[in-house]
């Protein structure tokens, strides 16, 4: 049997043989073919809840969202906010699609109109603990375990009255929700919400609250444990450190931290 044809200019030509990564007969870039699904709220928005797309070799996952929510900017504003997992896994916005996946966006919550818990948060207002733990809670959560780090009145053996943050907001919100894909990576169990508080805050004062929840203590703790690690590494929060005497911003925390140590 003869090869397939298609008309160009009047005349004939055999199509290309469809391989893991294809090229259409009419482009020279070569696509793959991925399936997608939607729930809850984004099924309803979009009106289908799977769907075959051709897209360029390349793509990323976070790519093809903003592409199926581009005439539906309530959805592309919620981008942040969406977990993606391919064949079943949890990935990066960045991870690179292969032909043949299968992309799932997960939305934070199920059901509402679009009103999503805030995870992931840098605020200038007062944390509540209570509050953090109750955007994990649920009832097959054995263990909420709740970290609260507070301003502590004394540092490199002085008197310390208060603590100013500041922060890259956007990103810092965004790097924490970074700290959550990894914590599912890791514990897939696990739900996390992290709140970080800038501004100036005087001793006694949360200034950040993780809180992870699980079916069991062992991931909780370990969770807890891993997202303050990281947040010391990768979230740009910097701290002044005010005393009765001056003041002086600290580097990363992380290097605090060796510092204070190394002096133990």
């Amino acid at each position: 049997m003869g090869e397939p044809s298609f008309t160009v200019d009047g005349g004939t030509a055999p199509t290309r043989t469809r391989t893991h990564e294809k090229t259409h007969p009419l482009t020279i870039q070569p696509t793959i073919t991925i399936t997608v699904r939607y729930f809850a709220m984004l099924r309803e928005h979009l009106g289908r809840s799977e769907e075959s797309l051709d897209v360029p070799v390349g793509t990323s996952a976070s790519a093809v969202y903003a592409q199926v929510t581009a005439s539906q900017p309530r959805l592309a504003g919620l981008q942040r906010s969406m977990m993606l997992m391919v064949n079943e896994e949890y990935v990066r916005g960045d991870h690179v699609l292969s032909d043949g996946d299968e992309l799932a966006f997960i939305p934070p919550v199920s059901g509402g109109e679009l009103r999503l818990p805030k995870l992931f948060v840098v605020t200038a207002d007062e944390l509540d603990p209570r509050a953090v733990e109750s955007l994990v809670a649920a009832d097959d959560a054995g263990a909420i375990v709740t970290f609260t780090g507070t301003v502590r009145n004394n540092a490199r053996d002085r008197d310390v009255i208060a603590l100013d943050y500041e922060a890259y907001g956007s990103a810092a919100e965004r790097q924490l929700g970074n700290i959550g894909i990894e914590i599912v990576e890791r514990w897939p169990s696990v739900r996390t919400a992290i709140h970080h508080r800038i501004g100036y805050l005087v001793p006694g004062v949360a200034s950040v609250v993780i809180a992870c929840a699980s079916p069991h203590r062992a991931e909780a703790f370990a969770a807890a444990s891993h997202a303050i690690e990281r947040i010391k590494q990768i979230v740009p929060v910097w701290k002044k450190e005010h005393y009765t005497d001056g003041s002086v911003w600290i580097g990363s925390e992380a290097d605090y931290q060796a510092e204070v140590k190394g002096k133990l």
